[in-house]
């Protein structure tokens, strides 16, 4: 009896280890599972279409196709990009009246979900319709201004201006006049949520801005 005494309490704490050994073994899987991050919701696009429908329609066209030259083009555009000035015009990094009205209406959910829907539709192509500058803004976009260090604007946004998803934006068939219009704000200071297209538009004058601008409505 004295010794199986001894062997029983052996037994009876070799059990209570085991058990409590377990317990940890099966909690720590569950904590770890609880401090994963949670995945990113996809973008709605029933809902984004209804959005863009109601809000931006009336501008930008149905399909994101603006028949207007003052307003933009955003078909096809890059999500990341759209979703990234819609917070600046709610933010006022980028300044615009109108635009900070629409854009302090939506939530960064509502902006996802407008902007991946919007670049599901085909653009429509443009055209180039000043003959004696298209040459000029054929060899700026492509080669930019040598004296005065202004890069080609191709190296950014890709030789048929199809730009690089999250970091520069389509520019491909794009309304020359919205396009000049945004490079003098840049250059004037109008525009200063993008410090690089800043510095590269103080180096152009008028008659060079049109010409890319023109260019750039021809790309495709």
């Amino acid at each position: 009896m004295k010794l199986i005494a001894p062997l029983l309490i052996a037994v009876f704490a070799a059990a209570s280890t085991f058990s409590a050994c377990a317990a940890e073994a099966e909690a720590a899987p569950a904590a770890h599972a609880e401090a994963a991050p949670a995945k990113a919701a996809k973008p709605d696009l029933a809902k984004g279409e209804a959005s863009f429908t109601a809000v931006c329609a009336a501008c930008h066209g149905a399909d994101g196709n603006s028949g207007t030259p003052a307003y933009p083009k955003l078909a096809q555009q890059h999500p990341e990009y759209l979703v990234k000035q819609l917070q600046e015009f709610k933010s006022d990094k980028r300044n615009n009246p109108i635009m900070k009205g629409f854009a302090s209406a939506l939530s960064d959910e509502d902006m996802k979900n407008i902007a991946y829907w919007v670049t599901t539709k085909k653009a429509k192509t443009g055209f180039a319709k000043d003959k004696e500058l298209v040459a000029l803004g054929e060899r700026i976009y492509r080669g930019g201004i040598a004296d005065r260090q202004v890069p080609a604007c191709a190296g950014c946004h890709s030789p048929n201006g199809a730009g690089i998803p999250s970091q520069y934006p389509r520019l491909s068939g794009q309304h020359a006049e919205y396009a000049v219009a945004q490079l003098t704000a840049f250059r004037d200071g109008g525009r200063k949520n993008s410090l690089q297209m800043t510095q590269v538009a103080a180096k152009m004058n008028d008659r060079e801005i049109k010409a890319v601008a023109d260019y750039i409505a021809g790309l495709r």
